[in-house]
């Protein structure tokens, strides 16, 4: 499902962070109206993660010059961390003074023990200078960006924007590799019978003949993701083969550990013009303040058959036809999503994708009409061209293919993340890296 050089063509058509102890329970108690996700003390959290409900619209890509640069992950070759862009708007009429950090974590995104200076050059405060206000909008915001801070080491990292009171306003991981081992990532088979069918399996082998690896088969870690999300990331996966005479470890799998429900090709919308209704916008209403979108019925794509068409693997990108830069010259605009259902789901139903994080958060969540058997909910968002889809909320997360079905035809980007501890060390290394795309449409 990736956007690329189908872009053009697609769219045409000053204090620290307190460490503090990671949350794992994301319903916690709800503070005054708002959502339960924030919490009087925003504690921080080793994720992706908003703390403040006027924080809108944030991306972390890398800068690469081009279109399709704000679909490229926050994962760049060591000495190359200052490519990585923050941005993000901040609602209201009134700048703040906001500082940024670095927290280097292990495997696990946990906090490790190295101190700052072991894994930067310089002081661990970064002040955001590049702001700008909104210019022509009913929904005034002021609009930040920032690159990230030179790393020493390889692995992983949280980025936290704070205010003037190191409070933590955002949260998001960024990933920095040097290939010291050979890794081999390509399409496989599932096994079984109707997996064959609806489930993507990735094989890989990891060759150290570079580098030398004390107990490879243990103390060697990798993370499987689809589509470079967190949320449903692959971790625990252990070698199947150990080839100590080439030096090599193999993963492939017989009981479906690294396989992913392929789902469907994301849907979409279109609000880059506020005059005139895009792709799948039924009804804009732009005499009101702010602005509201009300988006064409969806209907449930569990049962039928796969359609082909490029998207953007849930992304989205923000942008105003009518005049200027969409950075700050795009409005926000309330947008309704309907989706039609004949019955309620066994559980509640949310709007899913990077526009929500890839998290079941209040502001999406769905409310079910027995009347007109249609789910709506209505959330607001900056003018731009969006991918997303429909999540039922379960026991072991989002379930994506209960309204979206799931298919082995559909295009979805894959990465591998390779991690080793060295003996006497205290930092897990990000020694490999690749990305493969499944059903590539080039």
């Amino acid at each position: 499902m990736r956007l690329l050089p189908c872009l053009s063509f697609l769219l045409l058509a000053a204090a620290c962070v307190p460490l503090g102890t990671p949350i794992t329970d994301p319903n916690g108690t709800a503070t005054s109206q708002r959502p339960p996700e924030y919490y009087a003390d925003r504690t921080l959290r080793y994720e992706d993660y908003i703390y403040d409900p006027d924080i809108k619209s944030v991306q972390c890509y890398v800068g690469t010059g081009v279109n399709t640069q704000i679909f490229q992950p926050p994962v760049v070759p060591l000495g190359q961390s200052r490519g990585i862009v923050l941005e993000f708007d901040l609602l209201g009429e009134q700048s703040e003074r906001l500082t940024t950090k670095l927290i280097h974590c292990d495997v696990d995104w946990k906090p490790s023990v190295l101190t700052d200076l072991q894994f930067l050059y310089e002081i661990n405060e970064f002040l955001i200078t590049s702001y700008q206000t909104s210019v022509g909008t009913k929904t005034p915001y002021y609009h930040y960006r920032t690159t990230a801070p030179a790393t020493k080491l390889s692995g992983n990292y949280l980025w936290v924007v704070q205010n003037g009171a190191g409070v933590p306003l955002l949260s998001r991981r960024l990933v920095v590799y040097e290939n010291q081992v050979q890794v081999s990532l390509a399409p496989g088979i599932p096994p079984g019978g109707e997996q064959r069918y609806t489930l993507q399996q990735l094989d890989f082998s990891i060759g150290y003949g570079s580098m030398q690896l004390v107990n490879p088969a243990v103390e060697v870690k990798v993370v499987l993701r689809q589509n470079f999300r967190w949320d449903n990331a692959r971790y625990g996966l252990r070698p199947t083969f150990v080839r100590d005479a080439d030096r090599r470890l193999d993963y492939q799998y017989f009981n479906y550990e690294n396989a992913f429900p392929g789902l469907s090709e994301y849907r979409f919308f279109d609000t880059r013009s506020i005059q005139a209704a895009g792709l799948s916008v039924q009804r804009i209403n732009a005499k009101v303040a702010p602005t509201t979108v009300l988006l064409v019925p969806e209907i449930p794509r569990g049962t039928t058959a796969y359609n082909q068409y490029v998207d953007a693997n849930g992304q989205r990108v923000f942008e105003s036809r009518e005049y200027g830069d969409g950075r700050y010259n795009a409005d926000y605009a309330a947008t309704t999503f309907q989706l039609k259902s004949d019955q309620p789901a066994p559980g509640p139903v949310y709007v899913f994708g990077a526009l929500s994080d890839w998290r079941l958060k209040d502001e999406f969540k769905m409310e079910y009409n027995e009347a007109t058997q249609t789910y709506t909910a209505t959330a607001l968002l900056k003018q731009g061209y969006y991918n997303y889809d429909f999540a039922v909320a379960g026991a072991n997360g989002p379930n994506e293919t209960y309204f979206e079905g799931t298919h082995q035809q559909t295009e979805n980007n894959y990465d591998l993340l390779v991690y080793y501890r060295p003996p006497g060390t205290r930092a897990d290394l990000l020694i490999g890296y690749q990305m493969v795309a499944v059903n590539s449409r080039q």
